[in-house]
Formats: C-alpha cells, structure tokens, sequence
C-alpha cells in the first residue's frame, strides 16, 4: 500500500469515526466524569480517570462505525448522513467491521487492568452499544437505548472506584437516560421528514407536535435527579450552582428549538456539551478544599 493510499483510507477512517465531530464524546465524556468524581469523592485515581477517558473515545468510535454499518442502507436517503464514507461507498462493509472489531478489542484490553466487576459490566455496555443502531426499526424510543449504551459508563465508574454499585450509581445512569432522550431528540428534530420518508422511527417522531413540551418535562426531570444525586453524595454549593447553571443551559436549548428550525435544534444539541462541562466544574470546585487538604 502506497503512502497516499494509506493516508486516504486513515482519513476515511477517520471520518467514519466522527474524530471530526467529537460532541458525541463530550456527550459521552460528561457524565462518565461526574461518576468518577462522584464515586472518587472528589480524588479519583488517576489512572482510572485516564483509562475510562480512553474508553470513552474508542467506544463512541466504535458506536460511530457500528452505527453507519447498521444505517448503511437508510444513509445515502438522507441529506445529512449521504456523504458518509460507508454511504458514498469510499469505505467497504469489511473495512468497517474491521475497524469497529479493533476499536472494541482496545476499549477490552483497557478494561482488563479493572477490577472483576468492572469487567464483567464492560459485557452489558458491549451489547447495549452493539445493538442500539438497530433499535431504531423496532421501537419508537432508541434515544432511550442510546442512553443506556452512553450512560454505562456510570456504573462501571462506580465498580472501578469502589467495587459496589450504590444507590447514587443508578440514579446518574438513569438521569443521563432522560439527557439522552433529550439531545438526541433534538438532533432527530433535524431529521424528522426524512426519517418519516425512509421509516425508522424516532422520539422526534413520536413525540408529535407535545415534542418541545416532553424535552421540557424531561429536562426538570433529569435536574432533579441531578438534585438527588447531590444530597445523597452530601454534595455542597457549588454543586448545586453547577445544576442553576445547566438550568440556563436548559432554558436556552427550549429557546433554540422553538420553531422547530433544523439548524436550531442542531444548536441545540450542541449547547449540551455545555450543559454537560457546567455540571463538571460544580462538582470540580465543590469537592476542591477536600483535594486540597
């Protein structure tokens, strides 16, 4: 293979793997910290801290890939996703399996250096990642399978650090669940007409036109679980200024989405990375004079 053909398929690679739009990693990358520094109380070792940032890029990388070999006959009928490398056709069926297998396989041999109950729920994560893309033909609600597949990070963060899988654990699983079902059902809100064309389903979808008012309901859900969370963790507040924080950012997204304008729920979407970085520093500086002393 030929320098400029290795750098071609690298780029295509690439590509499929979305490094060119890395909020699904943020998204990912969110929450998988508050379990961290939740479960750490603030000090969590730091080559656990390295390990799950690792995962978290190599399996939203895998997720990318599994879903375009899932999606590969739907894509090319959408504007948004035509110029994919598995759509257009620059990358072949077995390149892709290829590279999902190897993204898979190093996310694994991360794991390994875990405890056995880290390992042991790496499996389930494994399944919700593989089988989410194809949820989409079964159910109206796959934004709820992408939040267990994005949020079981959480519980494995959990057993990492203290080899127990608390009350708190589940209940950061489940509000990242509602979060899920919330940005997702934005970016499916720029997809809407062309999901109904082609047939796969979607909470956009479903929701109908209660679509703005159901986000609404779900996002104070998800902030009071957040609430919860912090009074049984005995969070302080700085924690709870990060949540007033996110609120806005929850307040913003509802103004973005208001029309229902393609590029304004695609904003809106986006604005959840910062939602997500918020609720990260409240809990940064809240456990700060526990690491300084």
């Amino acid at each position: 293979m030929t320098l400029e053909r290795l750098e071609d398929r690298l780029r295509e690679y690439a590509l499929l793997m979305r490094l060119h739009r890395p909020i699904g990693i943020y998204l990912l990358l969110w929450p998988t910290l508050w379990a961290l520094w939740l479960a750490g109380e603030g000090q969590p070792p730091r080559e656990i801290v390295l390990v799950f940032a690792l995962g978290v890029a190599l399996m939203r990388s895998a997720g990318c890939v599994m879903n375009d070999i899932a999606d590969r006959k739907f894509d090319p009928h959408v504007a948004r996703t035509r110029d994919r490398p598995l759509a257009a056709g620059r990358v072949a069926v077995g390149e892709a399996v290829g590279l999902a297998l190897a993204l898979c396989l190093a996310a694994f041999a991360l794991v390994l250096t875990q405890n056995p109950l880290t390992v042991k729920l790496s499996f389930v994560g494994l399944a919700l990642a593989a089988s989410y893309p194809f949820m989409k033909r079964f159910h109206s609600l796959p934004q709820a399978h992408l939040g267990a597949a994005f949020g079981w990070g959480i519980p494995m963060a959990y057993a990492a650090i203290t080899d127990s899988l608390p009350l708190t654990a589940w209940l950061l699983f489940l509000g990242n669940v509602l979060w899920s079902m919330i940005y997702d059902t934005q970016y499916a809100m720029v997809d809407r007409e062309d999901d109904r064309k082609i047939g796969v389903k979607s909470t956009a979808l479903w929701f109908g036109d209660q679509d703005k008012r159901i986000i609404g309901y779900l996002q104070v859900a998800l902030l009071a679980l957040l609430v919860a969370v912090g009074l049984l963790a005995g969070r302080g507040s700085f924690y709870y200024a990060g949540l007033f924080a996110a609120a806005w950012f929850a307040l913003y997204q509802q103004y973005l989405i208001r029309d229902r304008v393609p590029e304004g729920c695609f904003n809106a979407f986006l604005n959840n990375n910062g939602f997500g970085l918020v609720i990260f520093c409240g809990l940064l500086l809240d456990f700060l004079p526990a690491s300084s002393t």
